[in-house]
């Protein structure tokens, strides 16, 4: 049993870590999972400019991606309608409406240049073998720019869930440049959707966001929707609305949906209702207004880490910097080769070290002859000459060096001088040519990629606050039950379905409720109302001793549907209010040598005090009868409760 338990560990931990590391997580370096990553490696294996069939695409990515072609196709069009690094031609669905892409077959993509410009650079990118081990796919890609904010992902693995939302391309950009002048930056999420968005509490990538459509109220008649909230469709939107209209939380004539390349779904009004009185409704009963939580988990060094939104803009800037010292370092190597190349060229043909190899009978000697023809220029070349330059001076061919421009020659190898004195100027100053490199991207794609949703700070819509009241509250006595979804008994009060009410039972038991349907409360209950936390509730009880007690208390502090009581175990209530200036009239039980049978009580002499707290006595004397008004100096007594006898039948 231990072995298979320890069997049982081991195979889920590797799960795990596959399905976290190499399946749902993306990594902070390029900001891609390892499907897009593949697919991105594929697209630029096959880049000849031209589209090329997503089924083609796909075929050929399954040589890196060992789970199937379907997952390889969606993760493909969601990738493609991010907008940023595939070019598509066809139906590749709709984020606004939900339609779905056509088949692989009909549709076409290939890498748009931004790609290439951020992404792209194999010779400085680190391959490993492939799952079959017969092709090499990247590691990662040397990404200059904060790909994970700007596309954003969700992703669930084993224990841990990943929810980034995404940024504004642009915004990205200038925030890295900030980072570079070590200045200080603030990024905030914008959707592909539009919508507005409440970014109170969303603690850089680590909290959450309130989302909202954008509604046209200029009709007083009709509401347009002309923003969604990031992650819904047309769809699901006028579903939540229908459902909420259903439910008599909307009042709504009709609605119509007219999406095309923009939002627009109309929703015609009810006669008698406004645009402006259904605004707050449509936010608290639809998902007009939704809430987003973010968790911004990446994989960092092959380990799973929460990050925050500038961490993870000073990482990637950090990353392009050195992206781009390595891709100047590239750039000058090739560049000192190529001069090498010239000058041994220029060397050979203009010193007609050609010449001397025309005696040479024996091949073994033709490199040797070279070089010792090269030895009274070594000054000029400098670097040392390897036979591989020696065997491509002797492939020249006679043409070529017959038509040999000196002049064409000099003027090449000046303008590679040249080029590596900057490349030795900005490797001295990395940090302006990084932010050079960032303004002249946000200069060419500025335009492409403009800020679509609005900040804004709004509060979220409570739904009881934004519910009509036009539900009767009914109590029928003969049966115990109180809500609006029952026939009989009396109206006490007009509710919503999300309010909540107060009942205080006949036994003094009393409770915070919401199911307001149908809650059964007792044959008889003394007090029924919404909860007014300056309330005060006056009770007067007869305790086990036949003593009766006074209690005031304010009652404000609850858990829904949990029941508490007002007076203590086996005491029974003679009288309740929640008037001002109450007094309170005692008849006693006649007794010998008792004179007094009735006494008046003043309300207000008695303290306030917690609603747990026993009463106060009033008289150690046993009730007969007990009769609670307002005191006559204030106006006409008017009786809470009829009188109570102490009798064993009352």
């Amino acid at each position: 049993m231990a072995y298979a338990d320890s069997l049982y560990e081991k195979y889920y931990l590797e799960y795990a870590s596959y399905s976290i590391k190499h399946r749902a997580i993306p990594a902070i370096d390029d900001g891609l999972k390892p499907v897009q990553r593949r697919i991105l490696h594929t697209l630029f294996e096959l880049d000849d400019g031209k589209f090329h069939k997503v089924a083609n695409v796909v075929g050929q990515t399954m040589r890196y991606h060992p789970h199937g072609d379907q997952s390889i196709y969606g993760a493909l069009v969601i990738l493609a309608n991010k907008d940023l690094f595939i070019d598509k031609q066809g139906n590749f669905g709709s984020i606004l409406t939900g339609d779905e892409a056509s088949a692989a077959r009909y549709i076409e993509c290939r890498v748009t240049p931004l790609a290439r410009e951020v992404l792209y650079n194999p010779e400085i990118t680190e391959f490993v073998d492939s799952y079959d081990g017969r092709n090499q796919e990247p590691v990662s890609y040397p990404a200059k720019v904060p790909v994970v904010l700007a596309m954003g992902t969700e992703g669930i693995a084993s224990g841990m869930t990943t929810r980034i939302l995404p940024h504004n391309f642009i915004e990205l950009m200038e925030a890295q440049i900030s980072c570079l002048r070590e200045e200080p930056f603030e990024v905030l999420p914008d959707f592909p959707t539009g919508g507005t968005v409440d970014v109170t509490e969303y603690d850089e990538g680590r909290g959450k966001v309130l989302v909202r459509a954008k509604l046209d109220t200029s009709d007083p008649k009709s509401i347009v929707v002309r923003d969604l909230p990031y992650g819904l469709t047309t769809e699901s939107l006028i579903t939540s609305i229908e459902d909420a209209a259903r439910k008599n939380r909307l009042k709504i004539a009709d609605i119509s949906d007219y999406t095309a390349e923009s939002v627009e779904i109309e929703i015609r009004l009810a006669r008698g209702v406004h645009s402006d009185d259904t605004v707050d409704a449509l936010y608290a009963f639809t998902d007009c207004e939704t809430s987003i939580s973010t968790n911004l988990l990446v994989i960092m060094d092959g380990h799973p880490r929460i990050m925050s939104v500038s961490e993870v803009i000073k990482h990637n800037t950090e990353q392009m910097v050195k992206v781009l010292e390595a891709e100047l370092e590239l750039e000058a190597g090739h560049l000192r080769d190529r001069l090498h190349a010239k000058t041994l060229e220029q060397v050979f043909i203009e010193n007609r070290i050609y010449k001397e190899i025309e005696e040479v009978k024996e091949i073994k000697l033709l490199n040797s002859v070279v070089l010792k023809g090269f030895e009274p220029y070594q000054s000029v070349i400098k670097a040392d000459v390897t036979d591989d330059d020696i065997d491509t001076l002797l492939k020249i061919p006679i043409r070529r060096i017959s038509r040999y421009d000196i002049n064409r020659a000099e003027k090449e190898m000046r303008e590679i001088r040249s080029r590596l004195r900057k490349i030795r100027d900005h490797l001295n100053d990395l940090t302006s040519y990084a932010i050079d490199f960032l303004d002249g991207l946000i200069e060419k794609y500025r335009d492409a990629y403009p800020r679509r949703t609005e900040i804004r700070s709004f509060k979220q819509v409570d739904i009881r606050d934004a519910a009509q009241r036009n539900l009767s509250l009914r109590y029928d006595k003969d049966t115990g039950y109180i809500g609006y979804g029952i026939s009989g008994g009396n109206v006490l009060f007009t509710v919503s379905p999300y309010d909540r009410v107060l009942v205080i039972r006949k036994s003094g038991a009393y409770g915070l409720h919401d199911t307001l349907e149908r809650l059964f409360v007792d044959k008889g209950m003394h007090y029924c109302g919404f909860v007014e936390p300056d309330l005060l509730f006056t009770v007067v009880y007869r305790d086990d001793k036949g003593y009766a007690c006074i209690k005031r208390c304010k009652l404000d502090k609850f858990i829904l549907n949990r029941g508490y009581e007002l007076v203590p175990e086996g005491c029974r209530i003679l009288a309740l209010s929640t008037e001002p200036n109450l007094q309170v009239q005692a008849s006693y039980k006649p007794k010998p040598r008792s004179r007094v049978l009735e006494e008046t009580f003043n309300v207000d002499d008695y303290a306030v005090r917690g609603s747990r707290a026993k009463g106060i006595r009033l008289a150690a004397r046993e009730i007969k009868s007990i009769k609670m008004g307002i005191r006559p100096a204030d106006t006409t007594p008017q009786t809470e409760s009829s009188d109570t006898p102490d009798s064993d039948d009352s």
